[in-house]
């Protein structure tokens, strides 16, 4: 059975979409079978990965409001084992939408996306969420339909600010949608290593999440900031680069975690 992780912080900035993108490219070069749903109105993990909104016919819009399954909406990227459940625009009204009884009938508003991944879950090793920088029903969806989630995390002042708001969602989550929900790691980002205070970040993070925070450390690097706008995942764009060695490194990591879990 596939394992569904949502990355998820509603602080803007830290790195989560570059790391989905990244983090999915890097699984599935090595080997796992990986599906990407870009939740994030934004569609900022739909362009970076080398899609073209205007090329896109069904999204993750349409499989919440019941026109399309997932795997009608699903698109095969470029590269090998990767697909994508893209956004547009139109994701950013479903909040509304979904109060409607009419979608799915049966279903809660906070099951959505549960009632369809569940539907395609074996179908992958991985199923990675992307969420918007929020804390509202479309991430409600996220985490509850997610096995785990992962926290990027970045190296800078108010590195923690906005994380007790964040474990409380999760929380709620655990207390009354999905028991078995797990945080999967915090992932520290941006790090400037030249810094003092990005290394004094690193160990307050470290001290407050203790054996949850991932070795690996993503450093701030302009190639990792070129490589979305070239809608090419950072393996692809700069292979030997430091960013590719970091994102590599934390696929394996994350599956040597699982196969320890298994």
């Amino acid at each position: 059975m596939g394992k569904v992780i949502s990355l998820i912080n509603q602080k803007g900035g830290v790195g989560k979409t570059t790391t989905t993108i990244n983090l999915s490219a890097s699984l599935a070069l090595l080997g796992k079978k990986i599906l990407l749903i870009d939740l994030d109105p934004q569609c900022n993990a739909t362009t970076g990965i080398g899609l073209n909104k205007g090329d896109i016919e069904k999204s993750i819009y349409n499989v919440f409001n019941g026109t399309s399954t997932i795997d009608e909406a699903t698109v095969k990227t470029k590269y090998k084992n990767l697909y994508v459940l893209p956004a547009n625009i139109n994701l950013a009204g479903i909040d509304i939408e979904l109060e409607q009884s009419d979608i799915m009938p049966g279903v809660s508003k906070a099951e959505k996306l549960k009632y369809q991944i569940d539907k395609v879950k074996d179908n992958y090793d991985y199923i990675l969420i992307d969420c918007p920088p929020a804390l509202g029903i479309i991430t409600t969806n996220a985490l509850t339909a997610s096995d785990s989630v992962i926290i990027p995390v970045q190296c800078e002042f108010f590195a923690l600010e906005g994380i007790t708001q964040l474990l409380k969602a999760i929380m709620y989550t655990q207390a009354n949608l999905n028991p078995n929900l797990t945080i999967e790691g915090v992932l520290l980002t941006m790090l400037d290593a030249r810094t003092n205070l990005g290394l004094e970040v690193v160990e307050e993070i470290r001290s407050y999440f203790k054996d949850k925070v991932y070795n690996t450390i993503i450093p701030r690097l302009i190639r990792l900031t070129e490589a979305p706008s070239h809608g090419k995942p950072i393996i692809a764009y700069d292979p030997k680069s430091r960013g590719s060695e970091a994102y590599l490194n934390l696929a394996k990591e994350v599956i040597k975690a699982n196969a320890r879990a298994n």
